[in-house]
Formats: C-alpha cells, structure tokens, sequence
C-alpha cells in the first residue's frame, strides 16, 4: 500500500482593471472572510486547466466572458499559502472580456464595485498583498509563513 499523498487546495484569483481601479467583490455568507473585499476567485473544479478555472469563474461570479487564453488571461503572480490549509493561488489579470461585471452570486457576494487600488476598502490580507506587487509579472510569493503567519 502506498503512502498517502499531501494534497493542496488550488485556487483562481482574477483581476479586472480599468484604468487604475480594480474590481473587488464583498463576501457575504460564506462562512470565511465574510464582510471582507477580494477579487473574482474561486478553486479548480478538476479537470480544467488553471485559465479555463479562471474564465470559468469570472463568469460565474461576474457574469463576463474571457477566453481562456494566455492572450486574455495573463499570469501575473503565484502564491503558496498557509492559513487553516495550505493553498496554491494563481493570480491572472484579466486583458480582455465581453460583457459588463455585475453580482452574479448575491448568495455570496453583497458588493461588487471598482476601487482605486491606491484605496482599497477591507481587503483580505493576501489578497492586498497580491495587489500590490510591482507590475513586473510573474512573482513568486510565499504567505502565512513568518512574520506574516496570522494574516
């Protein structure tokens, strides 16, 4: 019998901008974070690459359509985290889509809004920490290790 494996929770993290504003959603009821802003995201489902996870979600919470192309959906950052599990989270930007961003999970999500990134409301921590990477993609960064660790 073989050993078992470590398993790791992977995650899409989508970033909508417009000029220098960026498209944030409030949880709301989801039973982690909630009242906190973050980004369009959610976990692969399986069989599905890390764009298509990516397209996949945007239009589930934000009712656009983008490709699931490197062309569309530009890696900028990677981040191995640690908090109640450990995850791996793929930060995309988004370069194109079609149609206009609005709520479609009010289960979820009770506010969806641009903000200047250079004002961001209550955001959760690694996600303000992804945001503020210099725009010199891609990045590598590691959280929830170290000074960091109670984020």
């Amino acid at each position: 019998m073989l050993p078992s494996r470590f398993l790791m929770v992977a995650t899409v993290h989508v970033i909508f901008e417009r000029g220098a504003d960026v498209l944030m959603l409030r949880r709301w009821q989801t039973g982690w974070a909630d009242g906190w802003y973050s980004l369009p995201a959610g976990h692969l489902d399986g069989n599905e690459s890390v764009r298509q996870a990516a397209a996949r979600e945007a239009y589930e919470e934000c009712g656009v359509q983008v490709p699931a192309t490197a062309d569309a959906l530009e890696l900028v950052g990677v981040m191995h985290r640690r908090s109640d599990r450990e995850q791996i989270d793929f930060f995309f930007r988004a370069r194109s889509w079609s149609g206009e961003p609005y709520n479609r999970e009010p289960h979820k999500c009770d506010h969806l809004a641009w903000f200047p990134r250079s004002a961001l409301p209550c955001t959760v921590a690694y996600v303000r920490r992804a945001l503020a990477q210099p725009d010199t993609a891609p990045w590598l960064l590691e959280h929830g290790w170290g000074p960091d660790a109670s984020d």
